[in-house]
C-alpha cells in the first residue's frame, strides 16, 4: 500500500491512525499542502479530486478518508473499527461525521486560506473563526458522548472507555486528529470531560503515537 499524505492533515491523521490499529504496513508518500504540492501535475494526474489521503492499493486508487477506513475495516476486519450491530454502526458513525462532515470543512486549510486571501479576512479574524466552529463542534459531540453514556447506563453496560465501548473506533479516529488541529489553535478545550477522556485514552496507544505528526516523516515545526 502508498499512502499519499500531508503530516498535518487531519483527514491523512485518521488513515494513519486506522492503518496503525490494524497494523497495516504502506509506503509513504508525503504531499506538501501548504506549498500547493497537490495541484501539481503529477500529483494531479494520480488524484483527481487534488485531495489528501489517497490511498494506492491493490490497483486501486482511493480517496476520502472515511471511504479509505471503511474499505480497510472491510478488507481487514481485525481489530474492528465499527460495532456489530447496526444501530451501533450508526451511532459510531455519527460520532465520526460530527467531525468530518460538520467541524472539518469549516477548519479546513484551504478554506482558511481562501478567507485571508480572497476575502481579506485578518489573521486573528481567521483564527476567531476557526476557534468558534471548533468549540461549537466539540459541544454538540461532548453532548452525544453524554446521551450515550446514559445509554449505557440504562443498559447496565460499563462506561466506554473510548467513544464507543472499550476498544477505538472509526469515530476516535476523527476526534484524535481534530483535538490535535484544535490545540494548535488553542481553542479552549475545558469543560468537555468525555471528549477529553477518549482523546486521553486514544493516546495512551502506540498506535495513536506512531500516527501522530510528529512522528511523519515530513514533519515541520
Amino acid at each position: 500500500m502508498k499512502l499519499h499524505n500531508y503530516f498535518r492533515s487531519s483527514a491523512s491523521f485518521r488513515v494513519r491512525i486506522a492503518l496503525a490499529l490494524k497494523g497495516l504496513g504502506y509506503d509513504y508518500i508525503p504531499v506538501h499542502l501548504a506549498r500547493g504540492d497537490h495541484k501539481l501535475p503529477g500529483y494531479a494526474e494520480v488524484s483527481a479530486d487534488r485531495l489528501v489521503p489517497l490511498l494506492e492499493v491493490d490497483g486501486e486508487r482511493l480517496s476520502q478518508s472515511m471511504a479509505i477506513i471503511e474499505y480497510l475495516d472491510e478488507t481487514h476486519p481485525q481489530p474492528p473499527l465499527l460495532p456489530a450491530d447496526a444501530a451501533g454502526r450508526a451511532k459510531v458513525r455519527a460520532l465520526a461525521q460530527s467531525i468530518a462532515c460538520e467541524i472539518h470543512p469549516l477548519n479546513n486549510l484551504r478554506v482558511l486560506k481562501y478567507l485571508v486571501r480572497e476575502l481579506k479576512v485578518s489573521e486573528d479574524a481567521k483564527n476567531t473563526w476557526y476557534r468558534h466552529w471548533v468549540r461549537e463542534g466539540l459541544e454538540s459531540f461532548e453532548r452525544q458522548l453524554a446521551t450515550l453514556a446514559t445509554q449505557r447506563q440504562q443498559a447496565g453496560l460499563p462506561p466506554s472507555v473510548y467513544c464507543w465501548g472499550d476498544t477505538p473506533s472509526l469515530a476516535d479516529c476523527c476526534l484524535v486528529p481534530q483535538i490535535f488541529n484544535g490545540q494548535r489553535f488553542e481553542v479552549s478545550l475545558d469543560g468537555l470531560p468525555l471528549t477529553m477522556a477518549a482523546f486521553d485514552a486514544c493516546m495512551a496507544l502506540p498506535a495513536f503515537q506512531q500516527a501522530q505528526p510528529s512522528s511523519c516523516p515530513d514533519n515541520e515545526p
